[in-house]
């Protein structure tokens, strides 16, 4: 199972390389579906010109010519999990409190500012957390302000904002995570120590179950995981990085293993929060590829992203569901955000749309529930510029990026997706302490002259040799291991 990748619609055909030993060369003549360059004109939107987005819920106040690129090996499609789901809008509209009126705007405006703490979902969207301030005469919080964890129920006809403030006031540099089961998980960093802890209302207060502590000098939280339940940390060391476990095991934070070189990132690839992939560093320098560490088989760690030798190939974003990977590598020759999919033959692609001068793109979330069918899948991306920040709409068989501007006090970079392909952007301004945008996929328009954009990008030559690597052989879907 391998693929090739192209650019901008034409298969990078200039020579074969080898990457890290797992993938077989790629020649010419490959088969590619074209990515090409956005045509201008009417109904385009040009790089830098968001156009207002609209949707927003009013809630109570209580809550990524060029050389040849060697074949990505590339696993294959994991399960399916049925995931929330959301009346469909037929509009993008700006959603006001009962009995005002309901407004749409076509016209191009600037972003909106946004607020910065970081916010963290739970895999299915239900809840979120993050650190908020407020504002306190002499407190210890910082200049006037005290910090304190806030969970943000999702699910619900209304999202709202439950504050769990402690006894005392929390520091900026905290780190919270959400649960399953509505309880939030922080990490504090107190002397040499980092101590975790669960939080949870409990009637007027905040009830605390205190995990343990872990003593070293830097440790950082994962991106939670889809059980809901585990939470994971890594600790990054001089060759190698310990992965901890610091809820949802037997007793307390848990030593799981030590992983070789440096590995950061973080993205799960199924839904039972046992496959994660990290990028890694090798301890004696190189470049970063992404790894997957199988929780269900002692952290043993295979090989994902093999572009070229020497290209620093992460993992940003990937849906179990349909497959469909995000991917950052500098293999085209400079940084791109590229996409592929699991278990496909066909190459990964570098489409043009993406590739915005002097702004930042990042995809944050992706429709699930799209089984077989990733390049349908709708992606949420983050493009931050000298504006601010806001909000690109785009499908993989599109050839077009949709940018709007994000809501006022959007949480920047979290969202989600129902499968109806709805995108609920948090945010919280002046005026509402938690609120939810919802965004709807613009209709892709047909390029004129015809033509999908999935055309190939020369004639047609034959296959490649798809060549296997271990991880194609990890248990998926739930099947057991081979013998």
């Amino acid at each position: 199972m391998t693929a090739c990748a192209i650019e901008d619609g034409a298969a990078l055909a200039d020579g074969s390389a080898q990457g890290d030993g797992s993938a077989g060369a790629s020649g010419t003549g490959e088969s590619a579906e074209p990515e090409p360059e956005p045509e201008s004109g009417p109904g385009r939107t040009e790089p830098g010109d968001p156009v207002p987005a609209a949707a927003a819920a009013a809630a109570p106040e209580t809550t990524r010519t060029e050389a040849a690129l060697a074949e990505t090996v590339l696993m294959e499609p994991l399960g399916t999990q049925t995931a929330r789901t959301e009346a469909a809008l037929a509009e993008t509209v700006l959603m006001e409190p009962v009995g005002a009126e309901t407004l749409r705007t076509e016209s191009v405006s600037a972003p909106a500012e946004t607020v910065l703490q970081p916010f963290a979902l739970t895999a299915d969207g239900a809840y979120g957390a993050r650190l908020t301030a407020a504002p306190v005469t002499g407190g210890t919080g910082g200049a006037g302000t005290a910090w304190y964890a806030e969970r943000w129920t999702l699910d619900g006809p209304e999202p709202y904002a439950v504050p769990l403030p402690t006894d005392q006031p929390e520091e900026a540099e905290a780190q919270v995570s959400p649960l399953a089961d509505g309880r939030v998980l922080i990490r504090r960093r107190v002397a040499e120590l980092h101590t975790f802890s669960l939080l949870y209302p409990t009637g007027p207060g905040t009830g605390e179950l205190l995990l343990g502590a872990v003593e070293r000098e830097a440790l950082t939280l994962l991106p939670p995981s889809p059980d809901g339940v585990s939470a994971y940390a890594l600790s990054l060391g001089e060759y190698s990085t310990e992965l901890w476990r610091v809820t949802g095991g037997a007793a307390g934070p848990e030593h799981i293993a030590d992983l070789p070189g440096r590995c950061s990132g973080g993205v799960w690839l199924d839904r039972a929060g046992r496959l994660l992939a990290l990028d890694r560093e090798p301890a004696g320098g190189g470049p970063v590829k992404t790894v997957v560490v199988d929780l269900g088989r002692g952290a043993e760690m295979t090989p994902l992203l093999q572009i070229a030798p020497d290209s620093a190939d992460r993992l940003l974003l990937a849906d179990p569901d349909s497959g469909l990977l995000l991917i950052r590598s500098d293999a085209p020759g400079h940084d791109r955000l590229g996409w592929g999919v699991l278990g496909s033959c066909l190459p990964v692609r570098f489409p043009e749309c993406l590739r915005l001068p002097d702004r930042t793109v990042a995809p944050f979330a992706v429709q699930p529930g799209q089984t077989l069918m990733p390049e349908s899948c709708a992606v949420a991306l983050r493009i931050d510029g000298a504006a601010g920040s806001w909000v690109g709409l785009w499908r993989p068989s599109g050839r077009r990026l949709h940018q709007l501007a994000a809501p006022g006090g959007w949480l920047a970079g979290s969202g989600v997706w129902s499968r109806d392909g709805v995108l609920k952007l948090p945010y919280a301004d002046g005026d509402t302490a938690c609120a939810v945008a919802l965004l709807e996929m613009p209709e892709e328009v047909e390029p004129a002259g015809g033509g999908s954009g999935t055309q190939p990008s020369a004639a047609p030559g034959p296959p490649s040799v798809c060549t296997p690597v271990p991880l194609g052989q990890a248990p998926l879907m739930g099947r057991p291991a081979p013998d």
